[in-house]
């Protein structure tokens, strides 16, 4: 019994069809044929009276949906007294929502699968070393815990242990467990093997990586696919020819039973479910793949995109740039301007605040507190450290509060640092960031899939930006940008539409107003994240590549889905108007063409699996991609 209460609640309109038609059967067995006919025509009208407000919402909203041709079949099926095929059209219509749901149900099971791994409980080690079980909720930076075998990560951290296997499948898609070693980021929602191992919290339930995939994904489930939307387009086409067919059957034969079988095999429920099945499916074989479109509507913009801009550091380069060179000026030591700077670099945002205070607190140095510290997104930092004036940054702000700068030549491929103390200048540190591995892979396949322009933005300077640029065949180098810049610069280029790829602070405004913002999710900030259409959750750019794929692979599978339920209904309508399909038959060949349509939609639950030509190989990690490490993961 409760088998059939559930398929009841599921499907109320599908059940209550079935019970119509099998007491029409019972009526007409025992010779009421008239009240099985009146029944069935009533319900029927009633089913045509709901659909017909829809249709009216949507004349209303100058939309002319495919309900039209729907409540029009089933109006004129009952009219000519082709009752049976009335109420199979009926079941076509609330059974093809039926199995929208069920195929949409398939198409979203890696999303829901995502949902249902949210790690629950930790095993947090007290300080006598003994274990207490608390929620994942309750983990605090800092707490070391401990995994056992077969469990999920609970929140961010890094390892303790001196090695693990770690089964990362669920965040990256790849298929074999990583070996991890000591130091090395252990992701939460990522299943342990089999060792139990200890960890130590690097961020708390709600900031950790698996969290941020779940948000999204909810994001994600609860969008509405543009292809659905598009089905409508066909609609006055499609509409006016079948009417234009069935009134030609009509006037040709004299007989208005030829309208009404027209119609019946003119039922647009393949347009209806095709779109939003295959958008669906577009979207699960994204997440399967690491990256998350927070919207459906991301798809079809990047099936269609043209131009691609990205930020250098961080996204073209790995992100992590290192100290090579410290050059004080007489009266300074190098530590101490190391140090000074460090500290005043605890108060950035800037990617290359991290490098300078790593390379500090590498060298043993105790960097300091201030208390008036002040930033100036993109130019520098102002703080008085241990009393002194320090100020750090680009060498125009610099030389704004400090006398004697002098600018030096800057390496390709290098950025200077510049730094003043109490009003004096104090010298320069280099830093180098190297391209990522996979940025030049991951370019070539951009222009393969059709996008005709390349374009970086940085706020870095003209020597640092362009030799990277070039080094990746980028012409077109937009450097020393603001935020305001890069948003200016994206707003107007052409062709449209425009990708922005990103992954820091002050990529989130331009990441809001691109076609599609993408942010690099791994390492990149919660800012950009949050302002991006499609974030990227694994430290790989070739998913830049991937998703601009599976957009085009969805958006061409919707279409064939669309264009082949167009095309058989078609076919059928010429059939029926030749008189050789009758109504009840022509009812029951168009749930097979549902059927197709479904069929064919599902194919884009594979649109990622599919190879691409540059990037075989690296289906789950990519060549480029690698472990973070703890350091990395703690980014301040």
């Amino acid at each position: 019994m409760a088998p059939v209460l559930a398929l009841v609640r599921r499907v109320p309109l599908v059940v209550l069809t079935l019970v119509v038609g099998a007491a029409a059967l019972a009526l007409v067995a025992v010779g009421l044929e008239p009240a099985a006919r009146w029944g069935v025509s009533l319900y029927a009208l009633a089913i045509a009276a709901v659909e017909a407000v829809r249709m009216i919402r949507g004349l209303l909203a100058r939309r002319l949906g495919l309900d039209v041709l729907a409540v029009t079949a089933i109006v004129s099926t009952v009219a000519v007294g082709e009752y049976a095929a009335s109420l199979i059209i009926v079941l076509m219509l609330t059974g093809g929502e039926a199995l929208e749901v069920a195929a949409a149900g398939r198409a979203q099971r890696e999303l829901r699968a995502l949902l249902e791994r949210v790690p629950q409980q930790a095993h947090r080690i007290d300080s006598t070393g003994g274990i207490v079980d608390i929620a994942a909720d309750q983990v605090r930076v800092g707490d070391r815990l401990l995994v056992r075998p077969a469990e999920l990560v609970p929140v961010d951290s890094a390892l303790v242990s001196a090695a693990a296997s770690i089964d990362e499948s669920s965040l990256t898609g790849e298929s074999m467990p990583v070996d991890k070693q000591a130091g090395d980021a252990v992701l939460s929602g990522s299943l342990n093997g089999a060792a139990a191992v200890e960890v130590v919290a690097m961020a708390v339930a709600a900031d950790s990586q698996y969290q941020r995939i779940v948000e999204l994904v909810r994001e994600a489930t609860a969008s509405t696919a543009p292809l659905v939307r598009l089905a409508d387009r066909y609609a006055v086409p499609f509409t006016a020819v079948s009417l234009a067919i069935a009134g030609v059957a009509w006037m040709l034969s004299g007989d208005p039973v030829r309208f009404a079988e027209v119609l019946v095999v003119a039922t647009p429920c393949p347009l209806l479910i095709a779109a939003p099945v295959a958008f669906m499916g577009g979207m699960s074989s994204a997440a399967k793949r690491g990256i998350v479109m927070k919207s459906a509507a991301s798809l079809e913009v990047l099936a269609r995109a043209r131009t691609v801009a990205f930020d250098k550091t961080g996204t073209l380069t790995a992100g992590h740039p290192a100290v090579v060179g410290v050059h004080p000026e007489p009266g300074v030591s190098a530590d101490e301007l190391l140090r000074l700077v460090g500290s005043a670099e605890r108060y950035s945002s800037h990617v290359l605040a991290a490098a300078l205070r790593d390379a500090a607190a590498g060298a043993g140095l105790l960097l300091a507190d201030s208390d008036d510290a002040r930033e100036e997104a993109t130019f520098g930092v102002a703080a008085t450290i241990d009393g002194r004036s320090v100020v750090v940054g680009k060498p125009a702000f610099v030389e704004q509060r400090a006398t004697g700068v002098r600018r030096s030549a800057i390496e390709r491929g290098r950025a200077v640092v510049y730094a003043g103390v109490d009003g004096v200048f104090a010298g320069t540190i280099e830093l180098r960031d190297g391209v990522r591995p996979e940025a030049a892979r991951t370019l070539a396949a951009l222009r393969r899939a059709g996008l005709e322009r390349t374009i970086m933005l940085t706020g870095d300077v003209e020597a640092t930006a362009r030799p990277i640029a070039e080094g990746l065949g980028i012409a077109e180098v937009h450097a020393e940008c603001l935020p305001e810049d890069k948003v200016a610069l994206v707003r107007w280029a052409q062709p449209r539409p425009v990708i922005m790829v990103g992954d820091g602070v002050n990529d989130a405004p331009v990441l809001a107003v691109a076609d599609v913002g993408v942010a690099m999710g791994a390492t990149g900030s919660t800012a950009a994240s949050e302002s991006a259409d499609v974030v990227i959750m694994v430290d790989d750019l070739t998913r830049v590549a991937w998703a601009v794929v599976i957009g085009q692979r969805t958006v061409r599978i919707a279409l064939q889905s669309i264009g082949l339920g167009i095309a058989v209904s078609i076919a059928l309508m010429l059939v029926a108007a030749a008189g050789l399909l009758p109504a009840v038959a022509g009812a029951l060949l168009q749930e097979l063409v549902d059927l197709l349509a479904i069929l064919g939609a599902l194919r884009a639950v594979r649109a990622g699996r599919a190879p691409m030509p540059g990037l075989d190989g690296v289906e789950a990690r990519g060549a480029g991609a690698r472990p973070m490490r703890a350091s990395e993961v703690l980014r301040p």
